[in-house]
């Protein structure tokens, strides 16, 4: 009866060693695999980020052009409209900064 349970946590050992080796294994493929996403996220974030502070440059200026018109036909809204506009841009100005912060 020893006999029998000597062998069966022989086996037992040896199978959770291998259990744990195979483990063990994986996790290291997947941090290699988390550095390699990474490292593609943070090639990304500058083009990106440069992307959306031009789209608000371009609606600030498309905003200025649009209030500018506005004012000039005698529209009671202008402030509305400003409002709106810098709002927009602000906002798109501010993602692009914002987004290179927080990934840098």
């Amino acid at each position: 009866m020893k006999q029998i349970n000597r062998k069966f946590f022989q086996r037992l050992g040896a199978l959770m060693f291998l259990a744990y080796l195979s483990v063990s294994y994986a996790l290291a493929q997947s941090s290699s695999g988390i550095d390699q996403a990474t490292t593609e996220i943070n090639s990304y974030v500058d083009p990106v980020s440069n992307l959306i502070i031009a789209i608000g440059a371009v609606v600030g200026l498309i905003g200025g052009v649009r209030v500018y018109i506005k004012w000039q036909s005698g529209d009671q809204d202008t402030q509305k409209a400003i409002m709106g506009w810098f709002g927009a841009c602000l906002f798109l100005i501010l993602v692009g900064v914002v987004i290179k912060a927080f990934f840098a």
